[in-house]
């Protein structure tokens, strides 16, 4: 791995980091928002600015991915770029139990500057890597779950010391020194043309994402492991580190398929294993090795779908396909959840783990049509 591809896993590791390591802060923001800054709107309104942001993030896939294919990679990158940190600015000026001034800069502007950096990033990993590419893209994921550790508490500090805005336009110049080195470091991919997208075992394997995408953030959410969230977005973040990464190296040896299928079992599995939590120590536990599985199927989902393209002039517009689709699914999610949730969580658990393991069939349905994946 020489050095000018070890500049590109770095680039891509900074857009990682800024993008879904910030979308990571929503914890605190959250909080923030229920507890002082919005005390008007209710928690599931307040919820909607954070489905709508990732959300939004895999669903500007389709027209991000489509440019990176066509050659537009710098631009999406200086557009994206330009949007997220004058946007973060923007909701600095924000004021109280003023929805709409949260909403449309921090969901819906963020959402798409985040979405128009983040797969065009992941994509040039798979042009540039080869021989290990599910490695190099595990690497650059674990720049999410840094940036998820980093950004809480950047942020906490700062909201409790010199406030809100503060807090936000410090956050932004984080993000904005992020963006100015990874503009600097990555290196577009060569220019093709789309590939067909009629591909039956692709088209499974995504409608296999989809449904687990449905649910796989509820068990998260109501695992509350301790009562700051900066502590406890800080733990689980760790503990995704190692998900990403070691999968990854296994997945080169053996198949990203092959590896990607026993995860994503275990993972419905412990939400099932949920039923049976009844203490503290237990649920650290079980909070712990959920987001051990659920990074691991994070990022083995894009080597998985890279693998799939006949041709790598294909890789944008099939993640930018895929990603439109995981962000429907995350978008539509929550309120889902919200709807069925009861009082001991019992429906919308075995939903959620009936979906990932139906994900898993789906998944592997067409899989003995392909050598190897």
């Amino acid at each position: 791995m020489g050095p000018r591809f070890s500049l590109q896993t770095a680039g891509a590791w900074l857009v990682s980091s800024s993008t879904f390591g910030y979308i990571g802060a929503f914890g605190v923001y959250q909080d923030y928002y229920i507890r002082t800054f919005m005390t008007s709107q209710s928690a599931s309104a307040i919820s909607w600015i954070g489905s709508t942001q990732i959300g939004l993030v895999f669903m500007t896939g389709s027209v991000s991915g489509k440019l990176l294919d066509m050659g537009y990679f710098h631009w999406c990158i200086g557009i994206g770029s330009f949007i997220y940190v004058s946007r973060l600015f923007m909701l600095s000026l924000g004021h109280e139990n003023s929805y709409y001034q949260v909403f449309l800069p921090q969901a819906i502007r963020l959402g798409i500057g985040q979405g128009l950096l983040f797969l065009p990033s992941v994509g040039i990993i798979s042009h540039h890597f080869a021989k290990r590419r599910s490695l190099a893209t595990g690497i650059v994921f674990t720049g999410s779950s840094c940036g998820g550790m980093m950004s809480p508490i950047i942020l906490d500090n700062i909201i409790k010391r010199a406030g809100f805005g503060w807090g936000v336009c410090a956050t932004g110049l984080v993000v904005l020194d992020a963006a100015a080195s990874e503009t600097y470091s990555l290196q577009g991919p060569f220019v093709g043309h789309s590939g067909v997208m009629n591909h039956r075992p692709y088209l499974l394997k995504v409608l296999g994402i989809f449904i687990a995408q449905l649910g796989i953030w509820f068990p998260i959410s109501i695992s509350t492991i301790c009562e700051s969230p900066v502590v406890q977005l800080t733990i689980l973040n760790a503990a995704s580190i190692l998900g990403r990464t070691l999968p990854n190296f296994i997945s080169d040896r053996i198949g990203v398929f092959n590896v990607m299928i026993p995860c994503s079992t275990i993972g419905g599995v412990l939400v099932f294993a949920m039923f049976g939590v009844k203490s503290s120590g237990a649920l650290v536990v079980f909070a712990v090795l959920y987001d051990f599985f659920s990074g691991s199927f994070f990022s083995l989902m894009s080597p998985l779908i890279v693998s799939l393209a006949d041709h790598m002039h294909e890789v944008g517009p099939r993640l930018g396909f895929a990603f439109t689709v995981i962000g429907i699914s995350t978008l539509i999610g929550t309120p889902i959840s919200g709807a069925l949730l009861s009082d001991d969580y019992s429906v919308i658990l075995f939903l959620a783990g009936s979906g990932r393991l139906a994900a898993t069939r789906a998944m592997r349905a067409w899989h003995k049509a392909l050598f190897r994946v």
